[in-house]
């Protein structure tokens, strides 16, 4: 009995921790409807927000396989095998197709998922790790199989095989020509910037201070989209050149805390 209540009230907390980073994130977009969902999902998974095994991207929610693998974890998965279908894949133009199946306990069937990648329908940000994409998305899918999660995953995305929906809210969500959105299959700045933020795990919040003071505004929202695209790139070399250097200009962006006298 205590077990069961102190689990409900773990939930409970963690409810309320996704929904109020939620807010703080992504104010200008989320509805009740999607705060609504948010926490069902919550109850539902364990997923933890703060951690990036949710992602909210162009309108919706997703999860992420880091949330997954520790989901499968905690409910003591007991393995996942994964192939390559060999006369599916084609090496020279770095096309994979992978199957990938999750057992849930010694006895399990198997849940069975399915994974493809090729340079059409991956990031920029993983262009070359087709193969790996391919398997993690197989992965993926099994697991959201077994454990019956809806939503699709961040890595099964793939952007430039097809046009984003129409942004909601301002900022870096804007779809106006001059604002940072994308009409032309491309991922959105926003969306780009959130999966750079989870590649390197970086805190979102300290990113947006971060970029607002490299574009000179105020508020992140109010930058042009040349100025945002600036950002990125730079964020994306410095992660990629010293991450520990760019946690502590980062960190140079929290706020003080006065210590009691």
């Amino acid at each position: 009995m205590h077990k069961a209540i102190g689990k409900l009230q773990s939930i409970g907390a963690l409810v309320r921790q996704n929904t109020k980073l939620a807010k703080q994130l992504w104010l200008d977009e989320l509805g009740p409807s999607h705060l609504s969902a948010l926490g069902e999902l919550t109850r539902h998974s364990g997923l933890s927000l703060a951690s990036r095994e949710i992602l909210w991207l162009n309108g919706g929610w997703y999860v992420t396989s880091g949330g997954l693998l520790r989901m499968a974890k905690e409910n003591h998965c007991s393995g996942i095998q994964t192939h390559a279908i060999s006369k599916l894949c084609d090496v020279s133009t770095s096309h994979w197709v992978f199957k990938a199946t999750v057992y849930k306990s010694p006895r399990s069937r198997g849940f069975v998922g399915y994974g493809d990648a090729d340079p059409s329908n991956v990031s920029p940000l993983v262009r070359g790790a087709e193969m790996r994409v391919a398997e993690t998305r197989a992965v993926n899918r099994a697991l959201r199989k077994a454990y019956g999660i809806g939503l699709c995953s961040v890595e099964e995305l793939g952007y430039l095989s097809s046009t984003p929906e129409p942004a909601r809210g301002k900022g870096i969500a804007s779809s106006h020509p001059n604002g940072n959105g994308s009409g032309n299959g491309q991922p959105r700045l926003r969306d780009r910037l959130c999966l750079l933020i989870r590649q390197h795990q970086l805190d979102p919040a300290l990113v947006k201070l971060y970029a607002a003071d490299f574009c000179g505004t105020q508020e992140l929202r109010e930058a042009s989209r040349d100025l945002v695209e600036s950002f990125i790139t730079h964020l994306t070399e410095w992660a990629a050149r010293d991450r520990a250097g760019l946690l502590c200009k980062l960190n140079s962006f929290a706020p003080s805390q006065e210590v009691p006298s």
